[in-house]
């Protein structure tokens, strides 16, 4: 039974109780006995009129909270004219407001933090309570080269990603540095959120090609110019004085003049060599920024292979040609993209060695272009795939280690994707 209705049974009990008294004392007195049952039906009637003003806050405040169970803060209660009820009202609409505001905040940044994540160039992916993906973003969709359905709900390692695989056993607060396929470094990093009373898991992973080529190549740069002045400076001079010794050959004993001649000659030579050397390595540093012109890439590729047919021919190499028919100009810097290719198939034949076949393909889809150059070599060790592009490194017993650099150099000035 509700209050409201006990309260008016104590009424109708307490003032029926009194009415049959007054009956009982004043039956004798019906002047009085009318008096006093009408006072007491005013009294009751007063008594329900108080009754009602008292529980009317009463019912707004439990409508207010029916309201605030459906999380509906615009509506606000009207004061009802009680200094006791009056303030309780202006504090709740006062509550209603600010909850409104904070709703209406929360729901700004929430549009704000998914317009970012959406736009971020880092990949994001956030997992549930139970280490299921809950959130990617299309830089994460991108790099995994995978659609949000192959992903929400499921763990790392329900999904065949290398990445992922990775990831899974990375300790909160730690990161990462993972190589991918051909240049690419991506960074990850493991952190954590509180999400209603619990402990959540995200990961932010960034590209890092680009930034570790430019650290790089600020670094050889350096090195580059710095030794190449040095070396230069010394050279020259160390030439002039050279040839200046081979005038007085002349002045020495017959026997000796070609001993001594010899001697020079040599020094000669390998200043020079020396010389030779600096020079590709200073090449890669004043590389100079692609000049850009249509050009058919398949023209250039036959072009490039027929420079080296004699020394194909005489390691014994086949070239076998997968080349679209459809012509396809590019914007390129020609001389540049020759050079290119002339250090691949320099490195194809390099790796055969003699007696194998280069495969050259070049494919069209769409817009997009794709030339692979495969050889018939003993392919590359997965300890030595972790240094290519790295400058300086080469396997070769007299190799320099500028090959790849200056490829990667030249592809990437184009913005070229290769690997």
């Amino acid at each position: 039974m509700s209050l409201r209705r006990k309260f008016v049974l104590y009424l109708l009990f307490l003032h029926g109780v009194f009415a049959a008294v007054a009956v009982a004392l004043l039956w004798n007195n019906r002047l009085w006995l009318i008096a006093v049952e009408a006072f007491f039906v005013l009294s009751f009637l007063i008594a329900l009129r108080l009754f009602r003003a008292i529980f009317r806050p009463l019912e707004l405040l439990a409508m207010g909270v029916d309201v605030m169970k459906d999380q509906d803060f615009s509506t606000r209660l009207r004061t009802v004219g009680q200094p006791e009820m009056d303030p309780l009202i202006e504090v709740y609409n006062r509550m209603a407001d600010h909850l409104r505001q904070e709703r209406i905040r929360l729901q700004e940044q929430q549009f704000f933090l998914e317009k970012v994540l959406n736009v971020s160039p880092s990949a994001i992916i956030m997992l549930d309570y139970d280490a299921r993906i809950s959130y990617v973003n299309p830089a994460a969709e991108s790099l995994l080269s995978m659609e949000v359905s192959q992903l929400n709900g499921k763990r790392f390692d329900e999904i065949n990603s290398q990445v992922l695989h990775t990831l899974a056993g990375l300790p909160i607060g730690d990161s990462v540095v993972i190589p991918l396929r051909g240049v690419r470094k991506i960074k990850c990093y493991k952190s954590s959120f509180v999400d209603r009373g619990f402990q959540r898991t995200f990961f932010l992973i960034e590209e890092l090609t680009e930034e570790l080529r430019r650290t790089e190549k600020a670094a050889y740069d350096k090195l580059i110019r710095m030794l190449s002045h040095e070396v230069n400076n010394s050279i020259g001079a160390a030439n002039s004085l050279l040839h200046s010794c081979l005038h007085y050959k002349e002045q020495l004993r017959e026997e000796d003049k070609t001993d001594f001649q010899t001697a020079i000659s040599v020094a000669i030579s390998r200043t020079e060599h020396l010389n030779s050397f600096m020079k590709s390595f200073a090449d890669i540093v004043k590389l100079p920024l692609p000049h850009r012109e249509r050009a058919d890439i398949r023209e250039l590729v036959e072009q490039t292979v027929a420079l080296m047919k004699a020394e194909l021919d005489q390691r014994n190499i086949t070239v076998r040609w997968e080349l679209n028919h459809e012509p396809k100009s590019i914007l390129m810097d020609r001389h540049q993209i020759e050079q290119v290719l002339l250090n691949i198939l320099k490195n194809a034949m390099e790796a055969i060695k003699t007696n194998g076949t280069i495969t050259i393909r070049l494919e069209h889809a769409g817009n997009r272009t794709l030339l692979s150059i495969e050889d018939t070599g003993g392919g590359i060790s997965s300890d030595v795939r972790q240094h290519l592009f790295t400058p300086f490194y080469s396997t070769k017993e007299h190799g320099q280690g500028i090959g790849l650099t200056l490829v990667q150099e030249i592809l990437s000035n184009h913005k070229f994707e290769f690997s």
